[in-house]
C-alpha cells in the first residue's frame, strides 16, 4: 500500500538523522531507539528503546468543529541507553514537547515522531514525555480494512479501529507488545457524555463544560483504548464483583434497535459468567458496551472492558446476542491475550467465533460439531474461502471471513482431535496462564501439545497454513442447520 510504502522511506530518513543527532548530542554509548517493533505486517507501528507504563490523556473536544486538543502525559522507562525515540503520531499539531520538564527537540515524517531529549536516557531510567497538540483526527479509510478510527458524529465523536488507531488522536507507542494503564480525561460541552475504557472516577461541570475522568487500570494495547463523545444514556450497575457501564445513544429509542440493544446488555453479567465458566474468571474489574445512532461504521471492536457495537448488528436477538458474546470473548482472547504479531489474528477471532457456537448449544440453538459440519458442507472446495492461509493472511485480508470461521473450525477439529476434557483444559489454561501478556501460535500449538500428550503440528499444519479445504468426516444425522451467508459486517 502507498500509505505504508511511504512510512517506510520517511522513517528510514528519520532513524539515519536521529542517529546523528543522537551520536552528535550525547556521544557513545547512546543510541536511537528503532521507529518499529518489527512486526512483519506493520514494521513501522510501535517503537523500540523504551517501555511505556502509564499514559495521562487529558482532551477536550469540540463537536461544532471536530476539534480535539490534548494533553499526552507519558510515562515510560528506557530498555536502553537512547540519544533519541520515537512515537507514533498522525495528523495532528504539536504545540509543546518536552522530556522530564525539559524541551526536547522533535522531528515529524509521516507517522513517525522522533524526539531527541537534551540528554541521554540510561538503560532503566524512568521518564516522562509531555506532548500538547490540537487539530481535526483524520478517519481511515483504508481500502483493503474500510474505515476505522474517529468517526465524527452529529454530536461528538467514536473512536474505534483496528490495527491502527491510536496513533490518530494520541501520541502512543503504537503496537499490541507494549501495553500500559490509562487514565483518560475527556472534557465536552455540557449535556454531553464522554464515555472510554475502565472504571468512570467522576465527572465535574464548569463554565459549560463537563469533564469525564475515566481510569482502566489494567494493562491494554493500543488500539483497544476509546473516548466517545455524544449524548448517552449510561447505565451504572455491579453484579459479582464487576463493575458495568452501558452507553447507549438515546437516538435508538425511535428505531428499532433499542429493544434488541437492551435485552442484549441485560444478559452481560449472564454471558461474562457463561463465559468464565469456560475460559475462566473474567480478567478486569470492568465491563459494559457502547451503541451510537451513527451512520457508516460496520464492525464492533472490542475496545477492553467496553466493546463499541455498529447498530446495524441490532436488527434480531439471536444477532444482537451473537456479537455480544462475540466481543466479551474478545476481553479473553485479544485483549488480556493480545497478539505479540498481527499475523497471528485468528487466535482473537477464531476463539471469539468459537465462543458464539458454545453459545449457541448453550442456547438450544445447536453444538459446535453441528457448526462446523454446516459450514464445511455448504462453502465448496474451489471456493476462495479456503484459499487462505490463515495462519498467515497477510495485512490485506487480516480481517477477512475465513480468520473468524476457519479459525473457529480449527478449535473445533482440535477439540476431536484430543478430546472434550483436554480441549477445554487447554482453552481455559491457554487464557489464565498467560493472562495480561502477549502471545503467539506457535506457543499456542506448544502449550496445546503439552496439556493433551499430543503430537499436534498435522492438525494446525492443515487449518491454518495450508490453502485448500482439508479432507474430514462431517455426518448428515448431526448436521441441522443450513450454510451461512457470508457476512455483510465485521465483528
Amino acid at each position: 500500500m502507498l500509505r505504508r510504502t511511504t512510512l517506510v522511506v520517511t522513517a528510514i530518513t528519520a532513524m539515519v538523522l536521529s542517529t546523528a543527532q543522537g551520536a552528535q548530542a550525547h556521544g557513545g554509548g547512546f543510541t536511537p531507539g528503532a521507529s518499529g517493533v518489527g512486526d512483519a505486517y506493520y514494521p513501522l507501528d510501535g517503537n523500540g528503546g523504551y517501555d511505556v507504563r502509564h499514559y495521562d490523556l487529558d482532551v477536550k473536544y469540540t463537536p461544532a468543529t471536530d476539534v480535539l486538543a490534548g494533553t499526552a502525559t507519558i510515562s515510560a522507562r528506557a530498555t536502553q541507553n537512547l540519544s533519541a525515540f520515537n512515537l507514533d503520531f498522525e495528523g495532528l499539531t504539536i504545540r509543546s514537547l518536552t522530556v522530564d520538564g525539559t524541551p526536547a527537540r522533535y522531528a515529524r515524517n509521516g507517522g513517525e515522531l522522533t524526539i531527541t531529549p537534551r540528554h541521554g536516557l540510561p538503560k532503566g531510567r524512568s521518564f516522562t514525555v509531555v506532548v500538547r497538540y490540537d487539530g481535526v483526527p483524520q478517519t481511515i479509510d483504508d481500502p483493503n480494512l474500510g474505515r476505522t478510527g474517529v468517526f465524527h458524529t452529529d454530536d461528538g465523536m467514536v473512536i474505534a479501529g483496528q490495527p491502527d488507531v491510536a496513533a490518530t488522536w494520541y501520541p502512543v507507542n503504537d503496537h499490541p507488545l507494549d501495553k500500559a494503564t490509562y487514565t483518560i480525561k475527556v472534557t465536552v460541552p455540557e449535556g454531553l457524555e464522554a464515555v472510554a475504557n475502565g472504571a468512570l472516577i467522576g465527572s465535574r461541570t464548569r463554565h459549560g463544560w463537563t469533564t469525564w475522568t475515566w481510569d482502566a487500570a489494567e494493562p491494554m494495547a493500543s488500539y483497544l483504548v476509546t473516548a466517545n463523545v455524544g449524548e448517552f444514556d449510561l447505565h451504572a450497575y455491579k453484579v459479582d464483583g464487576i463493575r458495568y457501564w452501558d452507553a447507549v445513544d438515546p437516538d435508538l429509542t425511535e428505531t428499532g434497535e433499542r429493544v434488541f440493544i437492551d435485552k442484549a446488555f441485560a444478559r452481560h453479567p449472564e454471558i461474562n459468567g457463561f463465559l468464565a465458566d469456560n475460559f475462566g474468571r473474567y480478567p478486569f474489574r470492568t465491563s459494559g458496551g457502547i451503541v451510537d445512532d451513527m451512520e457508516g461504521l460496520y464492525f464492533a471492536l472490542e475496545t477492553q472492558t467496553r466493546p463499541i457495537y455498529s447498530k446495524y448488528f441490532f436488527t434480531d436477538q439471536s444477532s444482537a446476542d451473537n456479537v455480544v458474546v462475540h466481543e466479551l470473548a474478545h476481553q479473553w482472547y485479544g485483549d488480556s491475550l493480545a497478539v505479540a504479531r498481527w499475523q497471528d489474528i485468528w487466535l482473537n477471532e477464531g476463539f471469539a467465533t468459537y465462543a458464539e457456537w458454545l453459545w449457541a448449544e448453550h442456547e438450544g440453538r445447536a453444538t459446535p460439531q453441528q457448526l462446523f459440519d454446516a459450514n464445511y458442507q455448504a462453502i465448496p472446495a474451489d471456493d476462495p474461502f479456503w484459499q487462505l492461509t490463515i495462519g498467515d493472511p497477510g495485512p490485506v485480508r487480516l480481517f477477512d471471513y475465513p480468520i473468524y470461521l476457519r479459525g473457529a473450525m480449527t478449535l473445533q477439529v482440535l477439540r476431536n482431535r484430543v478430546g472434550d476434557d483436554a480441549f477445554f483444559r487447554i482453552i481455559k489454561g491457554w487464557a489464565t496462564t498467560r493472562a495480561g501478556g502477549n502471545v503467539t501460535t506457535p506457543q499456542f500449538i506448544a502449550y496445546a501439545e503439552r496439556v493433551s500428550g499430543r503430537q499436534l503440528d498435522d492438525l494446525f499444519d492443515t487449518w491454518l497454513y495450508t490453502a485448500t479445504r482439508p479432507v474430514v468426516e462431517t455426518s448428515a444425522a448431526r448436521t441441522a442447520l443450513p450454510g451461512p451467508a457470508a457476512p455483510t459486517l465485521r465483528k
